[in-house]
């Protein structure tokens, strides 16, 4: 056996053993990941808004519609993931194989056809969301990375394959690599190539494409991983596109909720604060999403431990899962508050070191200081839609993200912010009342789904014990 096939097999045997380990295993790595992510579009937040509030606002417009492009590859990321983790529980390699495949052949055809449609339609997009104040700035930023968006597609689908079988230490290498190298360039080609937030989009795809080189030398060059991602394995198969996609479509209407959420809440914030406010949500958000982090890494390794305890049908690992995720969440959230709670103008700082952006700076420190409570909440929610995204109750997930975040949030949102007239704080803590309702209501369904499926396993073991009586009778 080989030293390759050996930590191949350890990595499936950390994945079909104790929960616990395996969430601890893969969050770890991940919330890493996570970090470097976030950090990077910190980083790009933080020297864009020394070009002033205008550059800053503009990079607000665009990324709700560049989460889009991140919506469909984390929801191709995700439908990959389950699938992949339920055939190694059921111990069904071929199948395994093959899903990664087509999931690599959906991301090829994607990057060709979402950055075409995005760029006809940009400039209309941008005037609906009321950018026409900041329309060329946006636009500039906005065509570059969409142009380049093949490669973050890429990465986070082939991210997804790796983490399936639970190898993290590569994908963790790439995404540090492309960090690392985008906080060093972006400066250089915004300021002293005098390039501007044009100069960021292209540090940007730049560095995730060095990403995508890596990812795709791994897993379809080198070969080493522990599926066999071959030409020779590839059997095309609707019934493998239905299921990957029963998970993605919904995952990514998730994400593209998120945009729409971001959307009406920017529309919200220049009625009651101006664009000031969206400038001060653009930049609070990107610390708000390294907050979550911890929530979103432990997300990220139930969706793998899940889907392979319900391959399994061991649905005492499933509870133990969900369960062990939102205490470990819950824990590591709390300590991030704390901590943001108290360097909130430390933070903000970076944001505003500038004397075009300084003014923006005490109201950065009250939407951290209000925040925080959202890092607490954040966990319920996002482990229980996990383990439906694993199960292949994309649909399910769906339902309960929309419930959490495009019904509770803006509702409450609108009533707090305008109707009630308490302007940008009011639809600060309607977001945040919205993920609170919405997660409770995420976890009870969960406990409604497990109770399910004990009830129904217990079914089939009495009646496989009946079927055996009558033989033996017989």
């Amino acid at each position: 056996m080989t030293n390759e096939t050996k930590k191949s097999n350890s990595r499936i045997e950390l994945i079909t053993g104790d929960p616990k380990k395996a969430i601890r295993k893969l969050s770890f790595p991940m919330m890493l990941i996570m970090l470097l992510i976030v950090s990077y579009n910190i980083v790009d937040s933080i020297w864009v808004a020394g070009l002033g509030a205008d550059a800053l606002a503009a990079l607000g417009f665009i990324s709700p519609i560049f989460m889009v492009i991140i919506g469909l590859g984390q929801g191709l990321g995700a439908g990959a993931t389950s699938l992949i983790a339920r055939c190694i529980g059921a111990k069904d390699k071929d199948r395994a194989n093959n899903a990664g495949l087509h999931a690599i052949l959906i991301t090829g055809i994607l990057s060709i056809v979402l950055p075409v449609v995005l760029l006809i339609f940009l400039k209309d997009i941008l005037i609906a969301m009321g950018a026409s104040n900041v329309l060329y700035l946006a636009t500039e930023y906005g065509q570059i990375v969409f142009i380049g968006s093949f490669a973050l597609l890429f990465n986070l689908v082939g991210s997804s394959i790796l983490r399936a079988e639970g190898d993290m230490k590569r994908a963790t290498y790439a995404i540090a690599i492309s960090s690392i190298l985008n906080m060093v360039i972006a400066p250089i080609f915004i300021y002293t190539l005098h390039m501007g937030i044009g100069g960021a989009a292209i540090a940007t795809v730049l560095s995730s494409s060095i990403a995508a080189i890596a990812i795709f030398y791994w897993i379809l060059v080198k070969k080493d991983t522990y599926l066999s991602l071959k030409v020779k394995n590839f059997h095309f198969s609707p019934a493998i596109i239905k299921d990957i996609l029963s998970v993605t479509l919904p995952a990514s209407v998730e994400q593209f909720i998120m945009s729409v959420l971001t959307i009406f809440i920017n529309a919200m914030l220049v009625i009651a604060a101006g664009t000031t406010a969206v400038a001060v949500y653009t930049a609070g958000w990107r610390i708000v999403s390294m907050g979550i982090i911890p929530a979103l890494g432990i997300e990220t390794a139930v969706l793998t431990v899940a889907g392979v305890a319900y391959g399994a049908k061991n649905y005492k690992n499933l509870e133990i899962s969900c369960n062990y995720s939102i205490k470990l969440g819950v824990l590591i959230s709390l300590a991030l508050a704390v901590l943001t709670y108290i360097f909130a103008p430390n933070i903000a700082w970076l944001f505003t070191y500038s004397s075009n952006s300084g003014n923006i700076a005490p109201m950065i420190v009250e939407f951290l200081r209000i925040f925080c409570v959202f890092f607490i909440a954040i966990p319920f929610g996002l482990a229980s839609t996990a383990v439906f995204q694993a199960a292949g109750k994309g649909t399910t997930s769906l339902l309960l993200v929309v419930i959490r975040d495009l019904i509770l949030s803006l509702i409450v949102a609108y009533i707090l912010g305008l109707v009630f007239h308490l302007g940008a704080v009011g639809i600060y803590w309607g977001i945040i009342i919205g993920v609170i309702l919405g997660s409770a209501i995420s976890y009870l369904y969960f406990r409604l789904f497990l109770k399910g499926l004990k009830k129904e396993n217990v079914e089939n073991a009495n009646l496989i014990q009946f079927e055996k009586g009558e033989r033996i009778n017989n």
